[in-house]
């Protein structure tokens, strides 16, 4: 066999098997490897994950695991695994998917009102990794606090209901850190100093927001309210509001869960706590839960007017009659007691 011949055959069986090898590599690599019918799915790897612990998480949604094991292996991912929130998409290949493990996605987090740190930390633990002892202990560190300006009290005026952006695997430290930065750029100069011709603090409009967020839920009427509230302070009348009083009912007996549609004179009197607003005059030592925005800015931006009592609208389901005088008052506060005893709203 001549020369040439050799070359020809070794050059025909190297192309035979780089093609085997490139088949081997495109079929192990670059073919369809997921499992799932919808368009995407979202997967979240837990911080200090394995390779191994990832392998089961993506076990539903992975056809053939060897195919993402070579590819993985040849990424050096095994060694790199990440943590956090990640996409696949349907029909993904081995590669796509080792890619995709690469890209942590950002989560909205949301909250809203909430009457305690526990209940904002049930609320922040589905929306994140971290869990609710160590958002606590982040929230609560005396350090922390300290540092902020806030105590166990206050604590909870920090937190501006809103919409945010965390990975997922955010830990809890970075997360209250992201809280008091926000806090800081809600708080500009134009409110801070509002709530200084009003004599207040940012902590002080946070406890009398969340009095009027608990009183009314018609937003157009929270200047009204918050109006009303400001001059008993300015007459240093007690703000006597029902919400505190609520507030320290369940705060005493330890449950926050408990739904409490009436006041009466009794628990005016009988629940005896810094939050009851009819025993104590000025402001609760903190807030009666986490008010939204529109009732902070309802009392940086409160109405000005002579009214010193309110008290729910007979008429006007939702709203509220408001009086400048007590005769006037008891006026209104009969109609409305008549109404929620012929209704039979007990408590």
């Amino acid at each position: 066999m001549n020369f040439k011949k050799l070359i020809s055959i070794a050059t025909i069986a190297s192309v035979f098997i780089l093609g085997i090898v490139t088949y081997y590599l495109y079929n192990k690599a670059f073919t369809a490897n997921t499992t799932f019918t919808q368009n995407e799915v979202f997967v979240f790897i837990p911080s200090n994950s394995t390779y191994e612990q990832v392998k089961k998480i993506l076990d539903p949604f992975i056809k053939d695991m060897d195919k993402l094991d070579f590819v993985s292996h040849k990424r050096n991912y095994e060694a790199n695994v990440k943590s956090g929130k990640f996409l696949l998409v349907k029909n993904m290949t081995s590669f796509d998917v080792i890619q995709a493990l690469r890209n942590n996605i950002p989560v909205k987090v949301v909250f809203n009102n909430q009457e305690s740190l526990e209940k904002l930390v049930q609320r922040l633990t589905t929306q994140v990794e971290p869990n609710g002892p160590s958002l606590i202990k982040a929230f609560t560190n005396p350090a922390f606090m300290k540092e902020n300006g806030f105590n166990e009290e206050t604590i909870l005026a920090l937190f501006i209901p809103n919409t945010y952006e965390f990975f997922w695997n955010t830990s809890a430290e970075k997360i209250a850190k992201k809280m008091v930065k926000n806090y800081h750029n809600f708080w500009n100069n134009e409110r801070k100093a509002k709530a200084f011709e009003k004599n207040l603090t940012p902590i002080q409009v946070s406890v009398l927001a969340s009095i009027v967020h608990k009183e009314t839920v018609k937003v157009s009427e929270r200047p009204l309210i918050a109006g009303v509230y400001l001059n008993r302070l300015a007459q240093n009348m007690p703000l006597q509001a029902d919400p505190t009083v609520i507030f320290a009912m369940k705060k005493i007996s330890g449950n926050f869960d408990q739904i409490i549609k009436r006041v009466y004179s009794k628990d005016t009197k009988g629940a005896i706590s810094p939050y009851n607003t009819y025993i104590y005059v000025g402001l609760p030592p903190g807030p009666i839960s986490m008010p939204d925005i529109s009732a902070i800015d309802a009392v940086l931006n409160a109405e000005k007017h002579d009214y010193i009592y309110f008290c729910a609208s007979v008429e006007r389901f939702g709203y509220h009659d408001f009086a400048s005088n007590y005769a006037a008052h008891q006026v209104n506060a009969k109609k409305y007691s008549i109404w929620v005893n012929k209704i039979g709203i007990k408590r």
